[in-house]
């Protein structure tokens, strides 16, 4: 009857930090496996077998099923997400100001966030106002409103030589 409280107690322990990394459905998971652990424990006691050991089991047992069973909980009822991640991704539009330049990759900060970003419409110099069109898992695509066709950087204009006059055209 040891090993079958044994094994359920372990199980119990791996699901619960499983549930880290898998998600909610594992912590689920822990605590049904919990219960039945408890369950188990409980018939041991009415057999006779009232250890002390039994006892410090049951109650640590039910502490650790009762809080995988929130975390399940809130897991599972949770409705969308609330951080950075969730209001970017589902806020397109979203405004922001390139860091450097971005001729056409680049750093953009956004809602106080620092991201890699792709112009889709060209150069775009540093300090210049952007609009999220798109997010990736790591970039965003955004739309300059002070770009310059083709995703080259703007033309330096050339020093002339000593004493010739150079044509300035507007770019």
């Amino acid at each position: 009857m040891w090993v079958i409280a044994g094994v359920l107690l372990g199980l119990v322990v791996l699901a619960s930090l499983l549930g880290f990394h898998a998600g909610p459905h594992v912590h689920a998971l822990a605590g049904v496996l919990g219960v039945l652990a408890a369950a188990w424990l409980v018939l041991m006691a009415v057999e006779g077998r009232s250890l002390p050991v039994l006892w410090a089991l049951l109650s640590a047992d039910v502490v650790v099923s009762a809080g995988v069973g929130v975390l399940a909980w809130k897991g599972l009822t949770a409705r969308g997400g609330t951080g950075p991640m969730h209001r970017l991704l589902t806020a397109e539009g979203a405004e922001g100001l390139a860091v450097g330049d971005l001729a056409p990759e680049g750093i953009v900060r956004v809602d106080g966030e620092t991201w890699s970003a792709v112009s889709l419409n060209g150069f775009v110099p540093a300090g210049g106002r952007v609009q999220v069109i798109g997010a990736g898992k790591v970039r965003l695509e955004v739309w300059g409103e002070e770009s310059l066709p083709g995703g080259d950087a703007p033309p330096h204009p050339q020093p002339s030589p000593p004493g010739v006059e150079s044509e300035r055209h507007p770019l």
